[in-house]
Protein backbone atom coordinates (compact mmCIF):
# COMPACT_ATOMS: atom_id res chain seq x y z
CA UNK A 1 0.00 0.00 0.00
CA UNK A 2 1.42 3.61 -0.97
CA UNK A 3 2.20 6.08 1.72
CA UNK A 4 -0.69 8.51 1.47
CA UNK A 5 1.80 11.38 1.85
CA UNK A 6 3.23 10.26 -1.25
CA UNK A 7 0.04 11.18 -3.32
CA UNK A 8 -0.31 14.53 -4.59
CA UNK A 9 -3.42 16.09 -3.25
CA UNK A 10 -5.69 16.19 -6.86
CA UNK A 11 -4.99 12.60 -6.93
CA UNK A 12 -5.88 11.90 -3.23
CA UNK A 13 -8.84 14.18 -3.54
CA UNK A 14 -10.19 11.96 -6.32
CA UNK A 15 -9.45 8.67 -4.45
CA UNK A 16 -11.10 10.34 -1.31
CA UNK A 17 -14.09 10.47 -3.87
CA UNK A 18 -14.05 6.85 -5.01
CA UNK A 19 -14.02 6.00 -1.41
CA UNK A 20 -17.46 8.20 -0.79
CA UNK A 21 -19.46 6.64 -3.17
CA UNK A 22 -17.98 3.14 -2.50
CA UNK A 23 -18.79 3.74 1.14
CA UNK A 24 -22.47 6.00 0.95
CA UNK A 25 -23.64 4.45 -2.84
CA UNK A 26 -21.98 1.13 -2.66
CA UNK A 27 -20.90 1.68 -6.35
CA UNK A 28 -18.47 4.03 -8.41
CA UNK A 29 -17.72 3.65 -12.16
CA UNK A 30 -15.24 5.83 -14.60
CA UNK A 31 -18.46 7.98 -15.69
CA UNK A 32 -18.48 9.20 -11.85
CA UNK A 33 -15.35 10.49 -11.98
CA UNK A 34 -15.65 11.77 -15.29
CA UNK A 35 -18.60 14.13 -14.53
CA UNK A 36 -17.34 15.09 -11.28
CA UNK A 37 -13.81 16.37 -11.92
CA UNK A 38 -14.27 16.55 -15.79
CA UNK A 39 -11.41 14.43 -15.97
CA UNK A 40 -10.88 11.56 -19.45
CA UNK A 41 -12.06 8.10 -19.54
CA UNK A 42 -8.33 7.25 -20.04
CA UNK A 43 -7.52 9.37 -16.44
CA UNK A 44 -10.31 7.84 -14.59
CA UNK A 45 -8.97 4.66 -15.55
CA UNK A 46 -5.87 5.22 -14.52
CA UNK A 47 -7.70 6.81 -11.54
CA UNK A 48 -9.31 3.58 -10.55
CA UNK A 49 -6.58 1.18 -11.43
CA UNK A 50 -4.19 2.68 -9.23
CA UNK A 51 -6.37 3.50 -6.35
CA UNK A 52 -6.39 -0.29 -6.23
CA UNK A 53 -2.80 -0.53 -6.05
CA UNK A 54 -3.22 2.15 -2.90
CA UNK A 55 -5.77 0.58 -0.88
CA UNK A 56 -5.44 -2.73 -2.09
CA UNK A 57 -8.40 -5.01 -1.52
CA UNK A 58 -10.74 -2.42 -0.87
CA UNK A 59 -13.23 -2.68 -3.90
CA UNK A 60 -13.76 -5.34 -6.42
CA UNK A 61 -15.20 -4.83 -10.39
CA UNK A 62 -19.03 -6.04 -10.52
CA UNK A 63 -19.63 -6.98 -14.27
CA UNK A 64 -23.39 -6.91 -13.60
CA UNK A 65 -23.39 -3.66 -11.69
CA UNK A 66 -20.41 -2.60 -14.56
CA UNK A 67 -18.92 -0.74 -11.97
CA UNK A 68 -16.35 -1.03 -8.53
CA UNK A 69 -18.47 -2.12 -5.38
CA UNK A 70 -16.60 -2.41 -1.62
CA UNK A 71 -15.06 -5.66 -0.91
CA UNK A 72 -16.21 -6.93 2.67
CA UNK A 73 -13.01 -6.17 3.76
CA UNK A 74 -13.40 -2.31 2.95
CA UNK A 75 -11.28 0.40 5.10
CA UNK A 76 -11.48 3.62 4.08
CA UNK A 77 -7.97 5.25 3.38
CA UNK A 78 -8.46 8.55 1.84
CA UNK A 79 -11.63 9.23 3.18
CA UNK A 80 -12.89 10.43 7.00
CA UNK A 81 -16.26 8.52 7.78
CA UNK A 82 -18.33 11.54 9.16
CA UNK A 83 -21.98 10.68 9.33
CA UNK A 84 -22.07 14.42 10.38
CA UNK A 85 -20.76 15.73 6.72
CA UNK A 86 -22.87 13.31 4.76
CA UNK A 87 -25.96 15.00 7.20
CA UNK A 88 -24.42 18.45 7.21
CA UNK A 89 -24.34 18.13 3.33
CA UNK A 90 -27.85 17.00 2.92
CA UNK A 91 -29.50 19.63 5.20
CA UNK A 92 -27.61 22.01 3.00
CA UNK A 93 -29.00 20.57 -0.04
CA UNK A 94 -32.68 20.75 1.31
CA UNK A 95 -32.23 24.10 2.71
CA UNK A 96 -30.79 25.10 -1.08
CA UNK A 97 -27.07 26.69 0.38
CA UNK A 98 -25.85 24.31 -1.99
CA UNK A 99 -26.62 22.48 -5.43
CA UNK A 100 -26.32 19.07 -5.85
CA UNK A 101 -23.23 19.00 -8.24
CA UNK A 102 -21.57 20.69 -5.61
CA UNK A 103 -21.39 17.76 -3.26
CA UNK A 104 -20.42 14.16 -3.69
CA UNK A 105 -23.84 12.94 -3.83
CA UNK A 106 -25.11 10.15 -6.00
CA UNK A 107 -28.32 9.97 -4.84
CA UNK A 108 -30.06 11.79 -2.78
CA UNK A 109 -32.57 10.25 0.06
CA UNK A 110 -35.52 11.37 0.75
CA UNK A 111 -35.46 14.19 3.35
CA UNK A 112 -37.16 17.04 5.45
CA UNK A 113 -35.49 19.73 6.79
CA UNK A 114 -37.38 22.06 9.50
CA UNK A 115 -36.85 25.32 8.01
CA UNK A 116 -34.83 28.10 10.06
CA UNK A 117 -37.12 31.25 10.66
CA UNK A 118 -34.42 33.41 11.71
CA UNK A 119 -33.27 36.35 8.98
CA UNK A 120 -29.51 36.25 7.52
CA UNK A 121 -28.01 39.19 6.19
CA UNK A 122 -28.36 41.27 3.30
CA UNK A 123 -24.74 40.01 1.22
CA UNK A 124 -22.89 43.25 1.18
CA UNK A 125 -23.92 43.77 5.23
CA UNK A 126 -21.97 40.65 5.27
CA UNK A 127 -19.18 41.53 2.64
CA UNK A 128 -18.81 44.79 4.91
CA UNK A 129 -18.66 43.24 8.18
CA UNK A 130 -15.37 40.43 6.99
CA UNK A 131 -13.86 42.86 5.61
CA UNK A 132 -14.48 45.25 8.99
CA UNK A 133 -13.24 42.06 10.45
CA UNK A 134 -10.06 41.67 8.31
CA UNK A 135 -8.80 44.91 8.18
CA UNK A 136 -9.35 45.58 12.19
CA UNK A 137 -11.49 48.45 11.08
CA UNK A 138 -14.70 50.14 12.89
CA UNK A 139 -18.13 50.33 11.15
CA UNK A 140 -21.52 52.75 11.99
CA UNK A 141 -24.41 50.21 11.48
CA UNK A 142 -27.72 50.77 12.03
CA UNK A 143 -28.90 48.16 14.35
CA UNK A 144 -32.79 47.03 15.19
CA UNK A 145 -32.71 45.33 18.47
CA UNK A 146 -35.74 44.27 20.89
CA UNK A 147 -34.76 47.51 23.15
CA UNK A 148 -33.81 49.76 20.82
CA UNK A 149 -33.15 50.93 16.95
CA UNK A 150 -30.12 53.16 16.17
CA UNK A 151 -26.94 53.81 14.99
CA UNK A 152 -23.79 51.89 16.54
CA UNK A 153 -20.43 52.18 16.10
CA UNK A 154 -18.68 48.77 16.70
CA UNK A 155 -15.62 47.10 16.15
CA UNK A 156 -16.00 43.69 14.63
CA UNK A 157 -13.24 40.93 15.05
CA UNK A 158 -15.04 37.56 15.00
CA UNK A 159 -18.60 35.72 14.28
CA UNK A 160 -20.70 33.42 16.29
CA UNK A 161 -23.29 31.10 15.54
CA UNK A 162 -25.52 30.29 18.24
CA UNK A 163 -27.45 26.89 16.61
CA UNK A 164 -29.85 29.06 14.23
CA UNK A 165 -28.60 32.31 13.18
CA UNK A 166 -25.00 34.13 12.91
CA UNK A 167 -23.65 37.06 15.05
CA UNK A 168 -20.75 39.56 14.93
CA UNK A 169 -18.63 39.64 17.82
CA UNK A 170 -17.52 43.37 18.09
CA UNK A 171 -16.54 45.77 20.12
CA UNK A 172 -19.52 48.55 21.55
CA UNK A 173 -17.88 51.92 21.49
CA UNK A 174 -21.18 52.97 22.94
CA UNK A 175 -21.13 50.16 25.66
CA UNK A 176 -17.72 50.08 26.10
CA UNK A 177 -17.28 46.32 25.85
CA UNK A 178 -17.71 43.48 23.70
CA UNK A 179 -21.13 42.41 22.42
CA UNK A 180 -22.36 40.58 20.25
CA UNK A 181 -25.22 41.75 16.96
CA UNK A 182 -27.47 39.56 15.13
CA UNK A 183 -26.46 40.01 11.56
CA UNK A 184 -30.04 39.62 10.24
CA UNK A 185 -30.90 43.34 12.94
CA UNK A 186 -28.19 45.21 10.87
CA UNK A 187 -30.26 47.48 8.31
CA UNK A 188 -27.49 49.44 6.70
CA UNK A 189 -23.94 49.98 7.00
CA UNK A 190 -21.31 53.33 6.65
CA UNK A 191 -18.57 52.99 5.34
CA UNK A 192 -15.57 51.68 7.03
CA UNK A 193 -13.12 53.26 9.93
CA UNK A 194 -9.94 53.35 11.88
CA UNK A 195 -10.26 51.35 15.19
CA UNK A 196 -7.42 50.74 17.79
CA UNK A 197 -9.19 47.94 19.53
CA UNK A 198 -7.65 44.98 19.96
CA UNK A 199 -9.17 41.47 19.66
CA UNK A 200 -7.10 40.01 22.39
CA UNK A 201 -9.51 41.98 25.27
CA UNK A 202 -12.40 40.23 24.19
CA UNK A 203 -11.09 37.29 27.50
CA UNK A 204 -14.80 35.66 27.04
CA UNK A 205 -13.56 35.14 23.29
CA UNK A 206 -10.10 33.49 24.16
CA UNK A 207 -11.60 31.66 26.76
CA UNK A 208 -12.42 27.99 26.08
CA UNK A 209 -14.48 26.46 28.38
CA UNK A 210 -15.55 22.37 28.84
CA UNK A 211 -18.72 22.16 29.67
CA UNK A 212 -19.59 18.89 31.42
CA UNK A 213 -23.11 17.28 29.73
CA UNK A 214 -24.93 14.28 31.30
CA UNK A 215 -28.81 13.02 30.99
CA UNK A 216 -31.05 15.00 33.13
CA UNK A 217 -31.11 13.10 36.94
CA UNK A 218 -34.43 12.92 36.92
CA UNK A 219 -35.36 11.00 33.45
CA UNK A 220 -35.78 7.12 34.38
CA UNK A 221 -32.76 4.68 33.82
CA UNK A 222 -34.01 3.56 30.44
CA UNK A 223 -34.32 7.48 29.58
CA UNK A 224 -30.88 7.88 30.80
CA UNK A 225 -29.58 5.06 28.38
CA UNK A 226 -31.43 6.84 25.74
CA UNK A 227 -30.34 10.01 26.34
CA UNK A 228 -26.70 8.74 26.72
CA UNK A 229 -26.46 6.54 23.28
CA UNK A 230 -28.05 9.69 21.72
CA UNK A 231 -25.53 11.92 22.17
CA UNK A 232 -22.67 9.03 22.34
CA UNK A 233 -21.62 10.14 25.87
CA UNK A 234 -19.34 7.96 27.50
CA UNK A 235 -19.35 6.90 31.04
CA UNK A 236 -22.81 9.02 31.53
CA UNK A 237 -20.87 11.94 30.53
CA UNK A 238 -20.30 14.32 27.65
CA UNK A 239 -17.17 16.72 27.48
CA UNK A 240 -17.47 19.57 25.11
CA UNK A 241 -15.09 21.97 24.59
CA UNK A 242 -16.23 25.64 23.28
CA UNK A 243 -15.85 29.57 23.56
CA UNK A 244 -17.42 31.39 26.17
CA UNK A 245 -19.61 33.51 23.68
CA UNK A 246 -20.61 30.06 21.92
CA UNK A 247 -21.54 28.49 25.36
CA UNK A 248 -23.79 31.55 26.26
CA UNK A 249 -25.79 30.18 23.13
CA UNK A 250 -25.29 26.89 23.49
CA UNK A 251 -26.60 26.66 27.41
CA UNK A 252 -29.88 28.76 25.55
CA UNK A 253 -30.66 26.64 22.62
CA UNK A 254 -30.06 23.32 24.97
CA UNK A 255 -32.16 25.09 27.79
CA UNK A 256 -29.29 24.27 30.25
CA UNK A 257 -30.48 27.26 32.08
CA UNK A 258 -34.15 25.81 32.81
CA UNK A 259 -32.48 22.53 34.84
CA UNK A 260 -33.81 23.58 37.81
CA UNK A 261 -37.04 25.84 36.70
CA UNK A 262 -39.61 22.58 37.67
CA UNK A 263 -39.69 21.71 33.89
CA UNK A 264 -40.57 18.33 32.43
CA UNK A 265 -37.16 16.61 31.97
CA UNK A 266 -38.04 14.96 29.25
CA UNK A 267 -38.26 18.74 27.50
CA UNK A 268 -35.03 19.13 28.64
CA UNK A 269 -32.74 15.88 28.46
CA UNK A 270 -29.63 17.22 29.50
CA UNK A 271 -28.17 18.07 32.50
CA UNK A 272 -24.68 21.14 32.93
CA UNK A 273 -23.02 19.78 35.69
CA UNK A 274 -20.75 22.32 35.71
CA UNK A 275 -23.29 25.30 35.05
CA UNK A 276 -22.38 27.93 37.95
CA UNK A 277 -18.77 27.21 37.14
CA UNK A 278 -19.87 28.38 33.58
CA UNK A 279 -21.37 31.23 34.83
CA UNK A 280 -18.63 31.93 36.94
CA UNK A 281 -16.36 32.10 34.29
CA UNK A 282 -18.62 34.31 31.84
CA UNK A 283 -18.52 37.02 34.95
CA UNK A 284 -14.95 36.94 35.36
CA UNK A 285 -13.82 37.09 31.77
CA UNK A 286 -16.06 40.62 31.25
CA UNK A 287 -14.52 41.98 34.42
CA UNK A 288 -11.21 40.74 32.59
CA UNK A 289 -12.42 42.81 29.64
CA UNK A 290 -13.42 45.79 31.05
CA UNK A 291 -10.31 46.51 33.15
CA UNK A 292 -8.03 46.08 30.11
CA UNK A 293 -9.80 48.07 27.76
CA UNK A 294 -10.17 50.88 30.52
CA UNK A 295 -6.77 50.24 31.10
CA UNK A 296 -5.71 51.14 27.69
CA UNK A 297 -8.15 53.72 27.54
CA UNK A 298 -6.51 55.73 30.37
CA UNK A 299 -3.27 55.90 29.07
CA UNK A 300 -4.17 56.65 25.54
Amino acid sequence: MIGTEEIRWPIAQRYEFIEWRVYWSGRVNRKDLETQFQISTPQASIDLRDYQQAAQGNITYDASEKAYVPTHNFRPVFLKLSPERYLLQLQALQAGAIRKRDTWFDGVPPAEVAPVLARGPEAYTLRALVKAVETRSAINIYYQSLTRTGMRKICPHAFVHDGYRWHCRAFSTDRNEFRDYVLGRILSISELEPCDIDPSDDVEWLTHFELKLKAHPELDARQREAIEHDYRMEDGELRVMMRLPAAFYFVKRYNLDLQNKGIDPTRIQLWLENFDELNAAMESAKIQSRTLVARKSSTS
